[in-house]
């Protein structure tokens, strides 16, 4: 039986469908109609709830809510049996004492709601940011705000709302904090051996733990596996698309957990974007910007590394920056492991090298080596919370002034992400000059024909393409006399 806490009480779910959504259920069956149904697709935030786990059990570490560690999600995506032993926190929960919470207070003082929409939305997802003593800066709201739209109220009040609320304080009165000792116990007691949930609109089954995971799919080759469901649940509530049976593995720690090994890090394939931020910021600091343009602040707690090369998107954010990197995976089955570069991992469009009983258990991100050069750039018709039209990566060594080795990957611009080997050959021994960058429109033709689609046509992604060299060149270019001073000693 399916397990979870909802707001104060318990609920148990006897059969629920392996594609049912958590936003569906609230609606229909809960009568919490505070969650509202925009898009159905992660992108718009009005359905936007907190979903939490007890600390340090997906690997992101013990956070910093004691217990428990809450992040915003959105409703229209969470399919319900990946909320086993979860706790689901509604906006009907803020103010069921009688008065409005905090950030509600601040929200009506400022005048932050118009039609009201969107408005429980953008109060969970800034709840989230309050909980955490998340930063005041402009900056840092409006990255909260990322996958949270409102089309008539204006973000100026919302944003002067969120800042006075966090002005404020009084987290350490939030009820969650307070109970979060109690909450964790109830949801750990929820959590025992492998979960299997059969009605009769398909079967869900949640793993003990890795091993039963590799069991299950030696039980059960082909079976859909479930992480973050960013892409798997929009298939669902978009395409109708049938999943089953699924095998959820979200809730697996070590499958999520992030552990430095010798030059780099061990990824679990699990680990959600939001999970590696602070490592890449510690040790990729030239993907932060663009590591903070995948989603929003719900699609970055949901979605999984693994999840995104799994899906083998031509646009995916993810496969030219770890192939420029040479980073590798390890996939697993009940047989043994193997381990792969990224790039023969993806062997064409949506296809991939696993095997029918394989999984990805973990991604090996190698650090940057400091004698090389880093940039990465996405192009989208938004700047946040938008697919890909095209992006590039780009790591070069350079001897006085002049590339000695050259790796490159674009994704958008094949059936597959790849790197540009013709322009990684016709690059050694030339001078790292605009020249160069301009040039290399030539060697980058014979790489890549892109196509046109609904992103972008052909002729655009051929010219942004070329653009993208010529911008790399611009961001590193100050980058010559640091990598001199280092060869120099």
């Amino acid at each position: 039986m399916l397990r979870f806490l909802l707001n104060d009480r318990e609920v148990a779910l006897e059969g629920p469908a392996p594609h049912a959504t958590l936003l569906d259920h609230l609606r229909l069956a809960e009568r919490l109609c505070g969650t509202k149904e925009g898009c159905a697709e992660g992108d718009c935030g009005a359905c936007t709830v907190l979903v939490g786990r007890p600390s340090g059990e997906d690997g992101a570490g013990d956070g910093t809510s004691g217990a428990m560690r809450y992040e915003p999600a959105n409703a229209c995506i969470r399919l319900l049996p990946s909320l086993h032993a979860c706790h689901v926190v509604t906006v009907e929960a803020l103010a069921a004492g009688g008065s409005l919470h905090p950030v509600q207070n601040a929200m009506v003082a400022c005048h932050g709601s118009q039609c009201g929409f969107c408005t429980p939305g953008i109060v969970m997802a800034l709840y989230a940011h309050w909980r955490e003593g998340g930063g005041q800066d402009r900056a840092a709201l409006e990255t909260t705000l990322q996958g949270n739209l409102c089309r008539c109220t204006g973000y100026a009040p919302i944003l002067e709302a969120a800042a006075r609320a966090l002005a404020e304080g009084g987290q350490e009165a939030d009820p969650l904090t307070a109970r979060a000792e109690e909450t964790a116990r109830r949801l750990r007691s929820m959590a025992a051996g492998r979960l299997t949930v059969e009605g009769a609109d398909g079967t869900a089954i949640l793993p003990a733990d890795e091993d039963d995971l590799a069991a299950v799919l030696a039980e059960r080759p082909g079976v859909t596996i479930v992480s973050g469901a960013t892409d798997i649940g929009v298939w669902t509530a978009k395409d109708f698309r049938e999943i089953s049976p699924a095998v959820f593995i979200g809730h697996l720690p070590r499958l999520a957990a992030i552990t430095p090994e010798d030059g780099g890090l061990c990824v679990g394939a699990a680990a959600s974007y939001a999970a590696l931020l602070p490592w890449i910021d510690a040790r990729h600091p030239w993907l932060s910007a663009y590591w903070r343009r995948i989603g929003g602040p719900q699609i970055r707690a949901a979605g999984t590394i693994g999840g995104n090369l799994a899906t083998a998107s031509p646009i995916g954010d993810t496969p030219p920056p770890l192939m420029v990197l040479g980073a590798t995976v390890t996939l697993r089955s009940a047989e043994g492991r193997r381990r792969l570069p990224v790039e023969s991992f993806i062997t064409g469009y949506r296809k991939t090298a696993l095997r029918p009983a394989e999984f990805i258990e973990s991604i090996h991100l190698p650090d940057p080596a400091p004698d090389r050069i880093h940039t990465v750039s996405k192009i989208s018709k938004r700047r946040d919370e938008d697919i890909s039209s095209l992006s590039a990566a780009f790591v070069l060594r350079l001897a006085e002034g002049r590339v000695a080795e050259a790796s490159i990957a674009f994704g958008g611009m094949a059936a597959t992400p790849g790197r540009a080997t013709a322009l990684e050959a016709w690059l050694p021994g030339r001078p790292w000059t605009l020249e160069t960058a301009s040039a290399a429109a030539g060697p980058l033709a014979e790489d890549f024909a892109p196509i046109s689609d609904a992103r972008a046509s052909a002729g655009y992604r051929a010219a942004v393409a070329r653009n993208l060299v010529i911008r790399a060149w611009a961001e590193t270019a100050g980058e010559v006399a640091r990598l001199e001073a280092h060869a120099a000693g």
